[in-house]
C-alpha cells in the first residue's frame, strides 16, 4: 500500500510521458500535408490529435490544432480573426494532393494565450483540455520556444483533466474507470453525435496504458493525496469538496452545448472551405457527387437553396 501527497518528480513524469508522446512518427503524408499546409506563415506549432491520429485512416478526415502567438499571424479576413479572437477556435476545411492522393483535414485555429486560457482549471469551456488531455502528436513546430509553450499548455490540460477525474469519479477504482467516468461527462457537456461508448473506445489498447500511467502522476504532480493498492486508486477527496466541485461541473455542463451551438453558428459564417466539406461527406455516406462551382464553394449560404435543391432531386435526403 502507497499512501502519495505531492511528489516534486511527478510533474517531470508528466512532462515526459508527454513529450515522448509529441515526437513519435506520423505518417509521412501527414507530415507532408502540415508542411503544405504552413507554408511560410509564422505558426508556432501544429498538434495533430482525433479519430484520424488513434486509427490512422488517410481516406477519412484528420484533425489538426494550430498554435498562434498573434491572430493576425493565419491569414484569414477580418471578420473571422475577430470571430476567433472571440470565441475559438475557428475551423477551415483544407485538401492537398500528397503522393498522389487527397489528403482532407478539419483545422483549429487558436492562439497560444487561448490555449493557455483554455487549459486553465477555472476555465468554463471543457472543449480544449477535454481533446487535449488525450494523446497528440507536435507534427510542426517553430522553434524549440514554442514547443515547450505549447507542452506547458498539454501538461496544464492533463493537470485539470485529472483533478476532475478525482473530484467527479468514484470514490475508488482503477485509473481508467476515473477517465471513463471523466469522458462520460465531457461528452454529455457537448453537442456529440458519437454513440455511449466512445469513453471507452479512447481507453482502449496501448492509450489506455497511457491514461493509466498519466493519472496517478498528475494527482502527485498536483499535490492531491492518494492512496494506491495494486490497481486500485483512493483519492482522499473530502465529501464537501466533491460536493462543490459537483456544483462547478453543473455550470460547465450547463454552457457546453450553447457553446457549442454558438460556435457551429459561428461557423456557418466562418468555416473556410466549410462547402467543399460538405460535398466530401455527402460524397463519401451517399456517393452523390455535388460538384461545386467556383462561386458556390466560395458563397455557400447564398446558394444554399439551390444546393439543397440538387440534394433533393438526386434522392439524398431519401437514403
Amino acid at each position: 500500500m502507497d499512501d502519495v501527497r505531492y511528489d516534486p518528480l511527478a510533474a517531470g513524469r508528466v512532462a515526459r510521458l508527454l513529450t515522448d508522446e509529441l515526437v513519435r512518427p506520423v505518417e509521412p503524408a501527414v507530415t507532408a500535408f502540415v508542411g503544405e499546409l504552413v507554408g511560410d506563415a509564422p505558426v508556432l506549432g501544429v498538434l495533430f490529435y482525433g479519430s484520424g491520429l488513434r486509427q490512422v485512416d488517410m481516406e477519412g478526415i484528420l484533425d489538426f490544432y494550430i498554435v498562434l502567438d498573434r491572430q493576425a499571424d493565419w491569414a484569414r479576413g477580418r471578420a473571422a480573426r475577430e470571430a476567433n479572437a472571440l470565441l475559438p477556435p475557428n475551423v477551415e476545411y483544407h485538401e492537398r494532393i500528397i503522393d498522389g492522393r487527397t489528403v482532407r483535414a478539419k483545422v483549429a485555429i487558436l492562439t497560444l494565450g487561448q490555449f493557455r486560457a483554455l487549459t486553465a482549471r477555472g476555465c468554463l469551456d471543457t472543449t480544449i483540455w477535454a481533446r487535449f488531455c488525450q494523446p497528440a502528436r507536435l507534427v510542426w513546430v517553430r522553434d524549440a520556444v514554442a514547443a515547450d509553450a505549447i507542452l506547458g499548455c498539454l501538461i496544464r490540460a492533463v493537470g485539470v483533466a485529472a483533478w476532475w477525474a478525482a473530484m467527479l469519479g468514484p470514490e475508488s477504482g482503477s485509473a481508467l474507470a476515473y477517465w471513463e467516468s471523466l469522458f462520460r461527462r465531457t461528452y454529455a457537456a457537448e453537442l456529440r453525435v458519437e454513440g455511449g461508448n466512445r469513453p471507452s473506445m479512447l481507453l482502449a489498447g496501448e492509450p489506455g496504458t497511457r491514461f493509466a500511467a498519466l493519472l496517478p502522476a498528475a494527482w502527485a504532480a498536483s499535490g492531491l493525496s492518494f492512496r494506491q493498492e495494486g490497481g486500485t486508486l483512493y483519492p482522499a477527496v473530502p465529501a464537501d469538496a466533491r460536493a462543490r466541485a459537483e456544483r462547478q461541473w453543473r455550470v460547465r455542463a450547463g454552457l457546453g452545448r450553447p457553446l457549442n451551438v454558438a460556435r457551429l453558428f459561428k461557423a456557418a459564417f466562418t468555416f473556410a472551405g466549410g462547402a467543399r466539406y460538405i460535398a466530401w461527406k455527402v460524397r463519401r455516406h451517399s456517393g452523390f457527387d455535388l460538384a461545386l462551382t467556383p462561386f458556390e464553394a466560395r458563397h455557400p449560404l447564398i446558394c444554399l437553396p439551390r444546393l439543397l435543391w440538387r440534394l433533393k432531386g438526386a434522392g439524398v435526403f431519401r437514403r
